[in-house]
């Protein structure tokens, strides 16, 4: 469905570049509120479940809470209070550095796995839930947008 009739938007936009971010934007959230929604039966937000992903990359090295901010997709997100919750459901264990006790490391526990292991069909899904592009396509729109972020 086209942008405008997704926003019930009569006017035109003063630019293509201007239809362009509102587009990205619009496209970003409901991108997101679709992955959100598979992801609540989990009991895991979105960004619970980018910062459980950055951790099962790492393991078993643990990771800093500086390197979960850096990797984050949401750069914005309060990593802390991520992984305090996280801590309370037993998904993550949080330790001081043996070298640096200024320094946290956070590692992904067995339960925290596991439960991954149960969201990768979100992600696997990928493929077929947005096959409306081709696999040329997806690739050209990914080269298209890392472009406007340079």
């Amino acid at each position: 469905m086209k942008l405008e009739d997704e926003l019930k938007q009569k006017k035109s936009f003063t630019s293509p570049y201007h239809r362009m971010i509102v587009n990205i934007m619009f496209t970003g959230n409901w991108v997101q509120k679709h992955i959100s929604v598979k992801l609540r039966p989990f009991g895991l937000s979105l960004q619970q479940h980018n910062l459980l992903r950055i951790l099962r990359g790492q393991y078993p090295k643990p990771c800093t809470l500086g390197m979960i901010q850096e990797r984050m997709m949401d750069r914005m997100s309060n990593a802390t209070r991520l992984v305090d919750k996280l801590l309370d459901k037993e998904l993550v264990q949080r330790d001081q550095c043996a070298d640096n006790r200024r320094k946290v490391d956070i590692v992904i526990t067995q339960k925290g796995l596991s439960l991954l292991a149960q969201t990768d069909f979100i992600i696997a899904e990928f493929d077929q839930e947005y096959k409306t592009l081709s696999p040329e396509e997806a690739t050209r729109l990914g080269e298209l947008l890392d472009k406007l972020r340079d």
